[in-house]
This record gives structure tokens, C-alpha cells and sequence, in this order.
């Protein structure tokens, strides 16, 4: 146990509910429990076994707070590998105030942000991106950014990070003992020794990257907006988009003066999606405003979601929309398809590749739509399950890592000594051990968990 302090914190939700949780751990969890709990068959924690529970009362200044159930988890085999017990007491803010006061009175310390996990971490039950995962999970917005997290939280990054890890250490330690130890019995190095174990752990570590992106569209989600003249149906797409009346639908031009904006799940994939007003020249001093706004908007998203009215002929606007969208991750949304066509769907095809036929009116193209989206994110090709990066962190040290591996590669096809080599894949081995945590400073622990809410 690396820290003999109790600490306590309310791990639920502040509000009305259910039930509320108290969290106690430390060495002297168990006790400072009993004092404040009493059990309704008068046996203490201290003579209960580790995952048992019991029913009673838990008091402060000897007066009656409310019922509650206490879980006893005994050491290591509890979420901070300390021992732990956790009050379950009915759901308010003051009633769960007040039972962690009367824990704190008792002798327990309040936990600081996310120090349940960072305990965790530093007592061997989880890694560091094992922690951040728990992090994750709680802040996931659709079952894609879940599944993912749920993933890392049961070690499958780690795993990845360890075979690439193992293998270059490994080998950095067959060139050292070659090096150092010429007169013993040592396996000769060879160039294609290096470079198979260089260019494998090259291969793995540049697959982990190439999942961040789209890591981040499912979790963080992407900037989206929508443009197009007036009229075209941006607004009737964003209520389609959005499941329900976001944006002010008439037939009138210029009813979108400002920037809408709304987070929504489409698919796997959350965006953070801005209806913008009509693309036109306007003598209307606010709608004129909103018309500026759009075109920064245009400049700064990540994903436009172009749109063209398919029963009218493409306009000058339409034209200088098409000119952006060469500069941006572009979807072409041809609405008004349960009309007449009258487009011209070989000049848009000229400078988008990605087109969608919609009726945003009907619902009829959504699923098109939301498909569109997921091959630009790149979500449709990620697999959850199988462990991607989640933070800007991970993404530092494997491509740290990766930089190191490469150099290592140069290195040997230089004709470079083998202990250049030994010190490049020696810097790549201290990158991956400092995303795991095995070789993190106090510094890097701290920003890790400082985002964590108290009671994690």
C-alpha cells in the first residue's frame, strides 16, 4: 500500500436520486466506517469478510442521518487494491452531505480529483491507460466511445503497448549483452534480427495512430457545419439530423440569420454541428451578420455538409460554395430529391466526391447520410473493441515512439554502430513505458488525473 491516508468522497451524481454513494478507502476505511454506521444486528465491519454487505443506520453527532447499506471490500482485492467501504444511502445533496461529513468528522480526509483511481494505478490494479479509461467511460456519449473505453479499461491497449514494448526490449537487451559480454556463449546480432523486430513494432505502432482521428470523432466528436443558399433545406436537415425542431423552418429566404448550433450522435459519430445562415448578398444588416459568421464557419470546420436544392439550377453561391469544399472535408447533400431534378449533379461530382441524395423533409436518404459521414470521420473502419488511442497523451508517446523506432531503421541502413541503434530503440522502450505509467513523473500523474471529478 502506498499511502496509509483514508480518504472519502461522494461517488455519485449530485441531486436527487435513488441512492448516493460514499467511498471510504485507506487503512483505516473499515474502522472509520464503524464509527459512523451502525448495524442493525450490532456486528461491525471490522468482523465482516471482504464482499459482504450490511444493512443499519449511519449517525452523526450520535443522532440518526438515514438507512444505508455498507459494502465491505477488503485489501487488495477492492478497486483501489486498499481496504474500501462504500455507503449506500438515499440520493440527495443533503442527505449525502451529511453522511460524508459525518465520515470525515470520524477521521477520514476528502479525496482530492480522480485519487480513488490514481490510488488504483499506484497500487498495481490498473495502468495509466487503464486509469484514463475509467475517465472515459464515464464521459462516453454514444456505445461506440463506451465500447471503446470499456476495452482500454480491460487492457487491450495495454496489450498491444506491451508486445511492441517487450519485443524492442528484447532486443535491446541481446544488443547489449552481445556488446558488453563478447567472450560468453551470446547468439550473434544480425541486420535482419533488427530490422524484423524494428519494422514490426513500426507496422503496430503506426496502426495505434492511425486510430486517433477517428478515436476522437466518436469520443470528442467533429466540427460540422451547414452551408448552402438560402432555401436549399440546411434547416429542415438539421432538424433531421438533430430528431427535433432546432432550427426555424419557412420558405421565407434569410429566416436563419445566426448560427444554430447542436451536438448530436449520427451513427458512431458526435458532431458538433452548426446551421448556418443562407449564402447570399443581403441588404439585411443582421442577416448580413449571420452571412460573415457562416463563411468563418466554413473556414474553421472539420466536416461541411454542403447543401443544393435538386429541384434548381446551381446559383452563382452555389458555385462559391463548390470552391470551398476543395478545402475542406466535404459531403454534398442533394435535398429536395422527392422533387423534380433540375441540378446539375456532374458539376457538383467535379469537385465533391462524396454525394448524398436526401429528402430532409421525408427522412429519405438519412441513413445514406450518416454513412457518408462515418467514412469521412474513418469510423467505419474502426473497431472499438481492438484498443485505440484516447488522448492526446497516448498520441505523443507512440508517435515518440514511433520516431524512435524509424531512427533505429535509419540507423542500421546508415551502417551506424549497433549502439546507435541500441540507443534509439532505448528512447522508443522509455516512451511506451511512460504512456503505460511504468515511467511517468509526478507531473505527468498529476495532469492525468486532475480532469478526473472527486469520488473516481
Amino acid at each position: 500500500m502506498l499511502n496509509s491516508t483514508t480518504i472519502a468522497a461522494i461517488s455519485t451524481a449530485q441531486g436527487e436520486g435513488g441512492v448516493g454513494v460514499i467511498r471510504i478507502s485507506g487503512a483505516d476505511a473499515i474502522a472509520t466506517a464503524d464509527k459512523v454506521f451502525k448495524n442493525i444486528n450490532n456486528r461491525k465491519l471490522s468482523d465482516m469478510r471482504g464482499y459482504t454487505a450490511a444493512f443499519g443506520k449511519v449517525f452523526l453527532n450520535g443522532e440518526p442521518l438515514d438507512e444505508a447499506v455498507a459494502l465491505v471490500f477488503r485489501a487488495p482485492h477492492s478497486y483501489t487494491g486498499e481496504d474500501v467501504v462504500e455507503l449506500s444511502c438515499h440520493g440527495g445533496v443533503f442527505i449525502t452531505q451529511q453522511v460524508l461529513r459525518a465520515v470525515i468528522e470520524a477521521g477520514a480526509s476528502p479525496a482530492q480529483a480522480g485519487e480513488f483511481t490514481k490510488r488504483a494505478f499506484l497500487n498495481g490494479k490498473l495502468d495509466l491507460t487503464e486509469a484514463e479509461a475509467v475517465a472515459d467511460i464515464i464521459s462516453a456519449k454514444n456505445r461506440s466511445a463506451a465500447r471503446a473505453a470499456l476495452s482500454v479499461k480491460d487492457g487491450v491497449l495495454r496489450r498491444r503497448i506491451d508486445k511492441v514494448k517487450n519485443d524492442l526490449l528484447s532486443l535491446a537487451a541481446h544488443l547489449s549483452a552481445w556488446a558488453d559480454y563478447p567472450e560468453e556463449d551470446i547468439p550473434e546480432v544480425t541486420d535482419s534480427m533488427i530490422s524484423n523486430t524494428c519494422e514490426a513494432a513500426q507496422k503496430e505502432l503506426e496502426k495505434l495512430l492511425s486510430t486517433y482521428d477517428s478515436g476522437q470523432a466518436i469520443k470528442q466528436g467533429i466540427d460540422a457545419v451547414i452551408a448552402g443558399r438560402p432555401n436549399v433545406g440546411k434547416s429542415t436537415l438539421m432538424n433531421l439530423l438533430s430528431g427535433s425542431e432546432k432550427s426555424i423552418v419557412t420558405e421565407i429566404a434569410g429566416t436563419t440569420r445566426d448560427v444554430v448550433e447542436n451536438t448530436i450522435v449520427a451513427g458512431d459519430v458526435i458532431l458538433r454541428l452548426s446551421d448556418t445562415a443562407g449564402l447570399r448578398d443581403t441588404d439585411d444588416a443582421v442577416e448580413k451578420i449571420g452571412v460573415e459568421r457562416a463563411k468563418k464557419r466554413l473556414e474553421q470546420c472539420a466536416l461541411l455538409l454542403a447543401v443544393f436544392d435538386n429541384s434548381s439550377a446551381l446559383e452563382s453561391f452555389d458555385y462559391q460554395l463548390l470552391e470551398t469544399a476543395k478545402d475542406v472535408p466535404t459531403i454534398a447533400v442533394v435535398n429536395k430529391t422527392d422533387l423534380p431534378s433540375k441540378l446539375d449533379i456532374n458539376k457538383i461530382e467535379s469537385f465533391i466526391d462524396n454525394i448524398v441524395f436526401v429528402s430532409a423533409s421525408t427522412g429519405e436518404g438519412k441513413d445514406e447520410l450518416i454513412q457518408a459521414i462515418a467514412k469521412i470521420a474513418g469510423t467505419n473502419q474502426l473497431n472499438p473493441s481492438e484498443g485505440i488511442l484516447s488522448n492526446e497523451r497516448q498520441r505523443a508517446n507512440v508517435s515518440a515512439a514511433l520516431r524512435s523506432v524509424k531512427e533505429a531503421i535509419s540507423a542500421l541502413e546508415a551502417g551506424m554502430t549497433f549502439d546507435a541503434v541500441t540507443v534509439n530503440l532505448e528512447d522508443a522502450i522509455s516512451e511506451l513505458l511512460e504512456m503505460t505509467g511504468e515511467k511517468a513523473s509526478d507531473e505527468i500523474l498529476d495532469k492525468v488525473f486532475h480532469n478526473f471529478c472527486v469520488g473516481k
